[in-house]
């Protein structure tokens, strides 16, 4: 009986914007701008300093948030930035995997945070040298679910197609959104937790050395959780959805759901031997390691991520996933992250 093929991690990169937000310093600008509020930003207030981020990085300086946006402005800013990450983050995945783009066909892009037709990965091709038959695949509105659920819908056309190689970038331009219109405490949240970036990987699913193979991967969407996480649509931009209950959400109801995605490919967490979760803030962090049955503090590397860049939406798990393939641990890697819908998208990964 001959063993399907599963496609192959080549390379992991990873790419963020010039302008660095220091949660300090954004702190103090935030109390600046949601001044008006009075009472509200004061019981905000804490939410900057328990967020567990030193740092976020911004395709618009600070300036920039001082002033209204519409739509004209914030699309402007999103398509320059998610441009300049796309080249950026598919360059370094390319160069690792030892690839050239003429050798990529075809090219899956996932954003949720702005609106570009042609897509993104149509402005950049022609002049980065990707071949004019490359098959184009653009994701909108898997929200910070789409770093896995993009992995999974890339690795199935990597293994569809033998000998093909796909490249899957992620870019989220969280910041734009900021609404200094918006007294709300989803938009205050937001402001606190959320930076950009950007990130890639190559796949194939005939190569031999590879820093990893997907094994599985499968989703989980609860039914009557439209809304605890996701856009609001107004005349000046989206507007952030968050709902309390999502701490609450992946301590109680992730692991079940979890157990059932194993179990449909006769697993246990017997069977894991690492974990890489999407850090979207530190309650959640805290939430999972109970849930999951870890150890207090085990999860390094999403704290590490978090503190660096902030969450970044669908690419912040694979920064997670980029920092754990760097050590020698060896095994089945379980992934799983978290998005609107509500969903939980799962992976598991042998390195």
């Amino acid at each position: 009986m001959s063993i399907s093929p599963r496609a192959q991690l080549l390379s992991v990169a990873t790419a963020v914007p010039q302008y660095v937000l220091d949660s300090k310093d954004v702190a103090i600008r935030a109390a600046r701008i949601f001044e008006r509020s009075g009472a509200l930003f004061e019981k905000m207030l804490p939410v900057f300093a328990n967020t567990g981020i030193d740092r976020r990085y911004s395709v618009a300086p600070t300036e920039w948030f001082y002033q209204p946006h519409g739509w004209p402005d914030r699309t402007e800013i999103f398509l320059t930035g998610a441009k300049a990450l796309f080249k950026a983050a598919a360059v370094k995945a390319l160069e690792e995997a030892n690839c050239k783009p003429s050798d990529i066909d075809t090219i899956v892009t996932i954003s949720s945070t702005g609106i570009a037709t042609p897509s993104i990965e149509a402005h950049v091709m022609h002049e980065m040298g990707f071949r004019t038959d490359v098959h184009r695949v653009p994701v909108f509105g898997l929200g910070c679910a789409g770093g896995l659920s993009g992995l999974s819908l890339a690795s199935k056309l990597a293994v569809a197609a033998p000998g093909s190689k796909v490249l899957l970038v992620v870019i989220e331009i969280c910041t734009i959104a900021f609404r200094p219109d918006e007294l709300t405490k989803s938009n205050i949240i937001a402001s606190a937790l959320f930076g950009d970036g950007a990130a890639a990987i190559v796949l194939c699913a005939d190569e031999n050395e590879a820093l990893g193979m997907i094994e599985f991967a499968g989703e989980h969407c609860w039914p009557d959780t439209i809304d605890v996480m996701g856009w609001r649509v107004d005349p000046e931009g989206f507007g952030a959805i968050f709902a309390r209950s999502i701490p609450d959400l992946a301590s109680r109801d992730l692991r079940p759901a979890a157990d059932l995605f194993l179990a449909r490919h006769n697993m246990t967490f017997a069977d894991v031997d690492s974990f890489s979760f999407h850090p979207g803030g530190a309650k959640v962090i805290a939430a999972l390691e109970p849930a999951f049955e870890l150890n207090q503090g085990s999860l390094v590397n999403e704290r590490k991520v978090l503190a660096g860049f902030g969450n970044m939406s669908a690419p912040t798990v694979l920064f997670v996933l980029k920092e754990c393939l760097a050590t020698p641990a060896k095994g089945r890697r379980f992934l799983c992250a978290l998005g609107p819908g509500f969903t939980g998208s799962f992976m598991t990964v042998l390195h």
